[in-house]
């Protein structure tokens, strides 16, 4: 797969992601007005609460639609490696934006959870909210399934972040829902279960956080490929006939792009042409393996196996 192809392999991924995250950009502005209304007028502030996050998920669709934009861009004179960090970075500001509603979200129902163990009277929440929330979890949970869907159709890790992000609204609300219910159906003094439902879901969203934003950096400070694909790049690389040895092997991610640069070992007495057509045969069995990959061989001539070499593969082998 030469330059111009890996671009427009990268622009068509581009254009899916961007049509999935105006489906979502859509949804949560529905629901967004959805929820706070619904929220003031049935007294609920896990509802309101519910419905301002909806309001930030539009910020997170923004920003998304912004990055997935420029990360469709694909290889130029700027970005050898291409523009999917800006996919990754996007990931990094939804766990960013999802700290920031998980600690709202504690810290407001905590005082109202305070107030009411001093006395403070807290309001019953009307129960059309609790149609409106299970109309917004249907949705959410639909939303989630076709992002997550396209995500691995596209191979996308930032539209898999979207799809989680998703997921968390759907529990969000669905926590909200059983708080509700208690405040509404179980009478006088367990109105107190809406707030605290509210924490119990703060703690829910940071928690989804920690697992979305934790990849996204790692990726950013280019950690390695996990080691299950580390090894099929050892297979592949191993299995090209005419690589006698290979050394130096370096992997990472640029968004949905695999990156791998390695030394190869060939006979040194074969011709230029020969060796050329080598190092196709291993992009090509790295593109089976691995999918969107760009990579940098670098050809040696064979001297035989040194001891740091072996050392080398087996500690790659066991990552």
């Amino acid at each position: 797969m030469n330059e111009e192809q890996l671009n427009i392999s990268i622009a068509g991924r581009g254009r899916g992601e961007r049509r999935c995250t105006m489906v979502g950009m859509a949804a949560d502005a529905v629901l967004s007005v959805a929820k706070i209304a619904t929220g003031i007028v049935a007294g609920s502030a896990a509802m309101v609460a519910d419905g301002v996050h909806s309001v930030s998920d539009l910020a997170v669709d923004t920003v998304v639609m912004t990055m997935v934009s420029v990360s469709g861009r694909g290889v130029d004179a700027n970005y050898r490696y291409g523009h999917g960090k800006f996919g990754t970075l996007a990931t990094v500001f939804i766990a960013v934006v999802l700290v920031v509603v998980g600690l709202g979200l504690l810290i407001d129902g905590g005082t109202d959870v305070w107030g009411a163990m001093h006395g403070v009277a807290l309001e019953r929440p009307g129960s059309i909210a609790l149609v409106v929330l299970a109309v917004a979890i249907v949705a959410k949970e639909a939303l989630y399934r076709y992002t997550m869907w396209r995500s691995r159709s596209l191979d996308s890790t930032t539209l898999r972040a979207y799809a989680w992000h998703h997921r968390g609204d759907a529990l969000s609300s669905l926590g909200t829902l059983v708080g509700i219910a208690g405040a509404v159906y179980l009478g006088e003094g367990w109105q107190v279960l809406d707030p605290l439902t509210a924490m119990c879901v703060s703690v829910l969203i940071l928690g989804l956080s920690y697992r979305l934003g934790r990849p996204a950096v790692e990726e950013l400070l280019e950690i390695s490929l996990p080691s299950r694909e580390v090894a099929l790049v050892e297979q592949a690389i191993g299995a090209a006939p005419g690589v006698r040895a290979f050394h130096n092997l370096r992997t990472r991610r640029n968004g949905s792009v695999r990156v791998v640069d390695v030394h190869i070992k060939v006979d040194g007495e074969m011709t230029v042409t020969h060796a050329h057509d080598i190092t196709q045969d291993v992009e090509q069995r790295l593109r089976e393996a691995l999918g969107e990959v760009i990579t940098y061989i670098h050809v040696e001539p064979f001297r035989g196996t040194n001891c740091c070499e072996q050392h080398q593969h087996q500690e790659h082998a066991k990552d």
